[in-house]
């Protein structure tokens, strides 16, 4: 159930401050004026994606975005706009290129989708971007709040928008309890968010609220004295910035143990396997997995007609996903130098000593530069 926090009368904070009692129209105005006077002195406006903020651009950032800090997406988006600079040029590319480029960046759905995207832009819009907030909405990968933000960002249009930094910041500034996640609060969230963007200088308020979220009201220890809202933030005045918003109910989380053949031929090709598109790393050429080491050696015994006898058992990588734990054993063995894969859609030999531009999963591609460095040097 969502509700707003009370301010403890006798709180002795020494930062604490009454929040003042304004309507919750009054309250949205008053925020936007205090970020946007802010914005206009300390807001972020050298970002690569605000210089020629076109909706490709912005739309490109706004999926780069998602689940990812600013100074992690900076070099990649870069590097991304040099080789693909608008619509027509990712559309026409492979979705291995695609996805080399993001190599690293976590969370390949959103390469996949932006690829998807793209190629439905040029087919139903030649290639224009749409000028309705349903149809971005209806592009692969793309909801409400990011919808809204290409719009906002690139066209100044109207939209309210609700990422993780602007949860936060409304979940402070009314005193929101609850998972964001509930729907009660979501709801919550999405009706202050739109009481709050106002309807001139959206462009401003929209990048002027995420940037407070990222970098002064953020997750742990926010800069409350430094914040433009400090007198009207109802979790400031109750004391409750560290608890508000509501963190997700604690759950054990799990653990995944897999096993990667690591088979070698010549010296310096690896045996590659293009994963599925749905689940974890989908579309992304990754090292053969198996249950067991047993079940590797077999396998490779019966497919690459190797030898039990090359197998040697690599120290266990750990990685983290956002819902799990995984442990990864690598078992090399190695293979006749004039085999060959009887499926090159699916299988493909990568040449260590002269990467192909392939998407690889961040622990497969650590892991094949770490144990060819030695031999190829």
């Amino acid at each position: 159930m969502t509700r707003a926090v009370e301010p403890d009368a006798s709180s002795d904070t020494p930062d604490a401050a009454p929040a003042t009692v304004l309507s919750p129209s009054t309250r949205g105005c008053s925020l936007a004026d205090s970020l946007l006077r802010w914005f206009d002195h300390h807001g972020r406006k050298h970002l690569p994606w605000q210089q020629d903020p076109t909706p490709y651009r912005v739309w490109v950032s706004e999926i780069m975005l998602q689940q990812t800090q600013v100074s992690t997406v900076m070099p990649y988006y870069q590097a991304f706009m040099r080789r693909f600079p608008d619509i027509f040029a990712l559309a026409a590319a492979p979705i291995d290129e695609v996805l080399h480029q993001w190599s690293g960046l976590g969370y390949y759905a959103r390469g996949r989708n932006l690829h998807r995207a793209a190629r439905m832009l040029v087919e139903r819009f030649g290639g224009e971007f749409p000028r309705t907030l349903a149809e971005v909405e209806a592009l692969p990968g793309v909801g409400r709040s990011t919808a809204g933000a290409v719009l906002a960002l690139s066209r100044g249009e109207r939209h309210p928008i609700l990422d993780g930094n602007v949860k936060r910041v409304l979940a402070r500034y009314f005193g929101i309890e609850g998972f964001p996640g509930e729907p009660s609060v979501h709801a919550d969230l999405w009706r202050r968010a739109e009481e709050c963007t106002p309807h001139t200088r959206v462009a401003e308020y929209t990048q002027a609220i995420m940037d407070l979220g990222a970098t002064v009201c953020v997750r742990r220890r926010p800069l409350c004295l430094a914040c433009p809202l400090a007198t009207g933030c109802a979790a400031r005045a109750a004391g409750q910035q560290e608890f508000l918003p509501t963190p997700r109910p604690r759950r054990v989380r799990p653990a995944r143990r897999t096993c990667m053949l690591v088979a070698i031929r010549a010296g310096q090709f690896v045996l590659l396997e293009r994963r599925p598109s749905p689940g974890i790393w989908g579309g992304l050429w990754g090292l053969p997995e198996f249950a067991t080491a047993d079940a590797a050696v077999e396998w490779s015994r019966r497919e690459l007609h190797t030898m039990a006898e090359s197998r040697a058992a690599l120290a266990p990588l750990h990685h983290a996903f956002t819902h799990f734990d995984l442990q990864i054993d690598p078992i090399r063995i190695e293979c006749q130098a004039d085999h060959r894969v009887m499926e090159p859609e699916r299988y493909v030999w990568y040449n260590a000593a002269a990467p192909q531009a392939l998407g690889l999963p961040a622990p497969v591609k650590s892991l094949i530069e770490s144990l060819f460095a030695e031999r190829l040097t």
